[in-house]
């Protein structure tokens, strides 16, 4: 874009306001114009257009946690006694945070880790959360190596999953594709499965061969579809966000094509309505169950993808004036339409099958977790009368493009760290190497223990470390930096008037819900089941690997000080660097002259300047 961005005050419900500024200074006006296309050498790249840069955060927010995550975690917390705080949730910290972390990576334009020039003593978060991220990219990856695998295996002329294997005889086995088989089963000592469950566990990752705490080795046709997906991820990312832009039209939008074609077909199934309405209808006194709540927000950081590090280093790819209060809003309202749309299409598959096999009780007919996707769904998809092939084969490509979208921006946000830190080194060479590191270690999470080893380590090295590394970053942020600082930075930027509710919730409400959630995490335990306790001891050494750079970060750079009482160090070592501001070199500036003028010219001065017309302006070409 080219030309004076004329931008107004906008508040919470959208309206413009009268022209007024906060702090007696005045962020922008028409007379003066600043041009941010060209500040010399070691400016980071920037994204074509504003599209791109949306559909990337899209396709990065929108993926696995809204398909599989969601609906499972709803299902296991009752339903609509799940999605009622969930919705309450997502507008009092989902929101609030996504929308604070797209500010601080456009108005700096650093990455997860560089970001933290705005207190350095706090800078280990951005470590850590490197650390936890490092840990996704290996389990995501493997995630969906196996959607890879059953979207090869749709191609066969009957789905495999659909009809029972004659070696499987020490089992009741039913097919997938009979309807009413549960019917002719007599009574036997033998356990009763359907063949999409076995063909799960024994033939895609042969989790029933295992004997006690056995791992086991990965099976070869999961190795090569890791393989094919890192593969993909690595020719995606080299040439950085040039690359990924380009590529997220199509990873933000096929899915919803996908998603709607499934729910026009789902919900005309019959029973259909008995899963929509046990969906909507709420257990009020599960409202009062903390667990439901400490889900809920699990589920808000996992689906929006928030205190991750991938938010910051997309919008820190932003041109400095992108309207991100407009971006946020999109993304997160459409994040929740699109779990509430992927819920619906569960509860309303599991009602059909409830249906057809005239059972009333929902949790015989679901598998949770994993099983969601790869037992209910195939089981769901080989009953049906029309075209099944071509139903597996849009859904297991939608997690294909759903899971790359996401994984794209987890990767992006370690590469975006990692060159913050060592702009010397090449794009290319940072992410082949963590393509590698990414491609072996995921070889651990396509063993028939892989879901078992997810569990540990996603409870372990993702959600207590993000949630530790959350409330630290709120702290940083809206009260080491603060909230008023944000809010001046947001008006120089944007020329948006942050609205009380804005500010309510950064600096109480958001951080409050996140520690006492992060408490009762603790409290409650609920470990990881099948591990002997000195795996539980690895595990918490696994947190504190990922936690520690923060206090020993945080030592080092007070240590760093120049002299003076330990107090005045701390002091020092949490207030932002001089270079930390707007990355243009003329526009850091303006920045500066905005600061002045706040520090230093009271309100009656500011009006003097007003009637007098020598008000400053700070316009800024885009």
């Amino acid at each position: 874009m080219a030309g004076v961005v004329n931008r107004s005050f906008v508040g919470d419900d959208g309206q413009v306001p009268d022209n007024k500024t906060t702090n007696g200074a005045t962020p922008v006006a028409a007379d003066t114009t600043v041009d941010t296309t060209s500040t010399g050498s070691g400016e980071r790249e920037k994204w074509d257009n504003g599209v791109e840069f949306l559909l990337s955060c899209i396709a990065m927010s929108v993926g696995l946690g809204n398909v599989w995550k969601f609906p499972s975690t709803a299902f296991r917390n009752g339903g609509g006694a799940f999605v009622i705080p969930y919705m309450i949730v997502l507008l009092l910290v989902g929101r609030p945070v996504y929308y604070l972390e797209m500010v601080m990576g456009q108005f700096s334009s650093r990455g997860s880790v560089k970001v933290y020039d705005v207190s350095p003593v706090m800078r280990g978060i951005g470590v850590g959360q490197m650390i936890a991220m490092s840990i996704v990219i290996s389990y995501y990856a493997a995630t969906i190596a196996v959607a890879i695998r059953y979207f090869a295996a749709s191609f066969s002329g009957a789905l495999p999953w659909a009809t029972c294997d004659p070696s499987w005889t020490d089992v009741n086995c039913i097919n997938s594709s009979d309807i009413m088989a549960k019917s002719s089963i007599t009574n036997s000592t033998l356990p009763v499965k359907t063949s999409a469950e076995l063909y799960y566990t024994r033939a895609v990752t042969g989790e029933d061969y295992l004997v006690g705490d056995e791992i086991g080795l990965p099976e070869w046709k999961l190795s090569l579809c890791l393989l094919f997906i890192w593969v993909c991820m690595t020719f995606m990312l080299i040439k950085g966000i040039k690359g990924s832009g380009k590529v997220s039209y199509f990873l933000a939008l096929f899915p919803y094509a996908v998603m709607l074609f499934f729910a026009i077909y789902a919900f005309t199934l019959e029973g259909a309505l008995d899963g929509l309405l046990y969906f909507i209808k709420p257990d009020w006194n599960q409202l009062l169950n903390p667990t439901v709540w400490k889900e809920a927000v699990s589920q808000c950081f996992f689906s929006l993808s928030i205190c991750f590090g991938g938010v910051i280093a997309y919008s820190s790819f932003n041109n400095f004036s992108n309207n991100i209060y407009r971006d946020a809003m999109i993304i997160s309202w459409l994040d929740t339409f699109t779990s509430l749309l992927s819920g619906a299409i569960v509860f309303a598959i599991i009602g059909h099958l409830g249906f057809i096999t005239n059972e009333t009780d929902y949790t015989k007919v679901v598998y949770p977790g994993s099983g969601l996707t790869f037992i209910t769904y195939p089981d769901a998809i080989a009953k049906f009368e029309h075209v099944p092939n071509l139903f597996a084969l849009l859904f297991f490509f939608m997690l294909f493009v759903l899971g790359i979208g996401s994984n794209t921006g987890i990767i992006t946000s370690v590469v975006t760290a990692i060159r913050d830190e060592f702009p010397q080194l090449q794009n290319w060479k940072v992410v082949l190497t963590i393509s590698v590191f990414g491609f072996s270690t995921g070889f651990l999470f396509i063993t028939p223990a892989s879901s078992r080893l997810i569990d540990y380590v996603d409870y372990y090295g993702v959600t207590y470390v993000t949630l530790t590394l959350a409330v630290a970053e709120l702290f940083c942020f809206c009260w080491m930096y603060g909230v008023d600082r944000i809010c001046r930075d947001i008006e120089f930027m944007l020329s948006i008037r942050t609205s009380i509710l804005w500010r309510t919730c950064w600096k109480y409400i958001t951080p409050t819900v996140i520690l006492v959630i992060l408490i009762f995490t603790f409290i409650s335990g609920g470990k990881p089941k099948g591990f002997a306790d000195g795996y539980h001891v690895l595990g918490w050494f696994i947190y504190a690997l990922a936690v520690l750079p923060l206090p020993v970060w945080g030592l080092y750079v007070i240590a760093k000080q120049p002299k003076g009482t330990i107090w005045q160090k701390i002091v020092s070592a949490s207030q932002p660097l001089p270079e930390w501001g707007p990355e243009n070199l003329a526009l850091k500036k303006k920045y500066d002259d905005y600061i002045d003028d706040i520090q230093h010219a009271g309100s009656r001065n500011f009006i003097q300047r007003i009637f007098t017309g020598r008000e400053r302006s700070y316009s800024v070409n885009v």
